[in-house]
């Protein structure tokens, strides 16, 4: 049976990624810019570091999932291009969902101030192998830290992107990209096997 919207799974999984995403940027542009307190940074440095981890986590399950359960197919009019476009694009957003948190995570472990990282204050989480050891920690640390810092703002362009096409797709494609990853919503035609045009939509 050829699928017209993803998983329950892959859904929910989708907008829980998003949503702790979305908290992430806010809280690491207010660590980084906001004027606020000390220990009020203190805080949400440890909320980010918490946040970041559960991406981590519910990333790999998201890879792991769309390994092993097929998604939607591609619209039948959608261009070659366009197509290898999707597939990019989707490429990099795992590899950004993935990598940043990694990043976060080295930066935490090589840095100087040895900050333990306890995930929501109740969970102790060990840092990276080898890294705690390094002769330089200072110079590492603020590898770790350009990495992570632009890596993030390439992800906000790629969300951006990400969106963008979601909207474009569905206002002015007039196709059911966008319904096929909206939870609750039922697809609006049969599958190929019940003999009607499927709801196809790109992965």
């Amino acid at each position: 049976m050829t699928r017209s919207r993803y998983t329950g799974v892959a859904i929910g999984l989708h907008w829980l990624i998003a949503a702790l995403i979305v908290a992430l940027i806010v809280i690491g542009l207010t660590m980084a810019h906001a004027p606020i307190a000390m220990a009020t940074k203190f805080q949400l440095y440890q909320l980010h570091k918490s946040i970041g981890i559960s991406v981590l986590g519910l990333a790999v399950l998201r890879v792991l999932w769309r390994l092993t359960h097929r998604p939607p197919a591609l619209p039948e009019r959608m261009p070659q291009l366009e197509r290898k476009a999707a597939a990019g694009s989707h490429a990099l957003l795992y590899l950004f969902m993935i990598g940043l948190p990694l990043t976060g995570w080295a930066l935490v472990s090589a840095s100087p101030l040895k900050i333990p990282t306890v995930l929501f204050g109740v969970l102790s989480w060990p840092d990276l192998p080898w890294l705690p050891h390094l002769a330089d920690k200072a110079r590492w640390s603020a590898v770790f830290d350009n990495i992570h810092a632009y890596g993030a703002f390439v992800l906000i362009a790629l969300i951006g992107l990400h969106s963008a096409a979601a909207l474009r797709h569905h206002f002015v494609v007039g196709d059911d990209v966008l319904h096929r990853m909206l939870p609750g919503v039922k697809p609006a035609g049969k599958t190929a096997s019940d003999g009607a045009p499927s709801e196809r939509t790109p992965t």
